[in-house]
């Protein structure tokens, strides 16, 4: 259950290039549904032993991302997340910060450019992440045991009245924005709403302990969860909001978290806590494809502008592991000075900082992407988490902190 999510004890050059282009002027978000080649597929036995990968029920046909790779830039998927490239729909957004701080059911607001907390308000109960909407005009609080939803005026900073939703530990939207999917995890449940009205579209049990985080394959039709508390990844139908399949990760008590796709669309990478690294999982075959070790208590995933790199953010080691997305490997580590535990967060709209929660020592930190230096250090409230930098380049989230293709 959420109010038993323990604290465990903190033990004690050059990054991912990013080009600095001007903003982006591109034609206004268009959500087609003949741009997501949608697709069923058949339920699949659970599978508790070794990786599954063989089900002639799972959706076949390659990743939509080898052509999009092709048709735009080197950074495939994340064509549209570059430096700069910021939506019309953003335009008047306040440039801000928003942490949530799960042990003392508020957010505080940081002013990136002043370097610091300007605001502070309470939220409901065990606030765990902030997600942008789909259309971008909306950032929601997810109140996991307030039950409800705090939204957010992304130009104004005001906070409208909270909406009742059941257990929302983390929020995701379907690539055609037709439904928000609210990861309710003590629940063990996959919530699809209305994300205009919130209404229950249909709710799909996960059939495992902890499901948490999950991000989309290049087409659309299919994701992929994780289930944090008993070692399991689930694929999912989409359209027809069922599981799939399950892969059982081969490790003594694996924590698997956050989950992302790489740019060619061909990987999903899992960033696991316990085996203190990241699973690599063929997007096509749903099949474990390696593995390489990063820190203790791997948590969070974020691409770089140039989509060249990714950071994963080692909570217990008090480090960010930058994998080279190219060669699929760790290329350096940054470590945090003073004692930290770097959690999760995003980069800035023009890739020049890396901004992360510190989940155990309240604070949060800005890194230089150029060579991990630590550039500010500012104290928030107790148990940062999952805190969202605003505005993010992309034409839409997929929502958690800010998953924008």
């Amino acid at each position: 259950m959420h109010n038993a999510r323990s604290m465990p004890e903190r033990p004690s050059k050059r990054g991912g290039g990013h080009s600095r282009s001007p903003l982006y002027l591109g034609l206004p978000i268009l959500l087609a549904a003949a741009a997501f080649a949608w697709g069923g597929g058949g339920d699949a036995e659970e599978r508790t032993g070794a990786p599954a990968g063989t089900s002639d029920q799972r959706p076949s046909g390659p990743t939509a991302a080898k052509v999009e790779r092709r048709a735009d830039t080197p950074a495939g998927i994340y064509a549209h997340t570059g430096a700069g490239m910021l939506s019309p729909a953003v335009e008047g957004h306040r440039e801000r910060i928003y942490v949530p701080n799960s042990e003392s059911d508020t957010v505080s607001v940081i002013d990136p450019k002043k370097m610091k907390v300007v605001d502070t308000f309470p939220v409901g109960g065990l606030p765990h992440h902030v997600t942008p909407s789909h259309d971008l005009q909306t950032l929601y609080v997810n109140n996991t045991q307030g039950n409800s939803l705090t939204p957010i005026d992304p130009k104004t900073g005001e906070r409208g009245e909270a909406i009742p939703v059941e257990d929302p530990y983390n929020l995701y939207f379907t690539p055609d924005g037709s439904s928000a999917i609210v990861v309710a995890e003590r629940l063990q449940r996959l919530d699809f709403r209305d994300p205009e009205t919130w209404k229950l579209q249909k709710s799909l049990a996960a059939g495992c302990a902890g499901v948490d985080h999950l991000d989309f394959s290049a087409d659309g039709r299919r994701a992929v969860a994780s289930c944090e508390f008993d070692g399991t990844l689930l694929l999912i139908d989409v359209r027809g909001r069922k599981v799939l399949d399950r892969i059982q990760l081969d490790h003594p008590g694996s924590k698997p978290v956050d989950v992302r796709l790489s740019p060619d669309g061909e990987l999903f990478y899992v960033a696991d806590e316990v085996a203190n690294g990241v699973w690599k999982v063929d997007a096509d075959g749903f099949r474990v494809k390696g593995f390489f070790k990063t820190g203790r208590g791997t948590h969070g995933l974020y691409p770089s502008r140039d989509a060249k790199v990714m950071y994963a953010t080692n909570r217990l080691a008090g480090t960010v592991s930058v994998i080279d997305l190219e060669r699929r490997k760790v290329k350096e580590t940054w470590r945090v000075p003073g004692g930290a535990s770097p959690d999760m967060g995003g980069v800035s709209a023009d890739g020049e900082l890396l901004w992360l929660s510190g989940r155990y020592n309240a604070e949060v930190y800005a890194l230089d992407t150029d060579d991990g230096e630590l550039r500010a250090r500012i104290p928030v409230n107790a148990g940062a988490h999952g805190m969202l930098v605003w505005p993010q380049p992309g034409r839409y989230s997929l929502g958690h902190t800010g998953n924008m293709r």
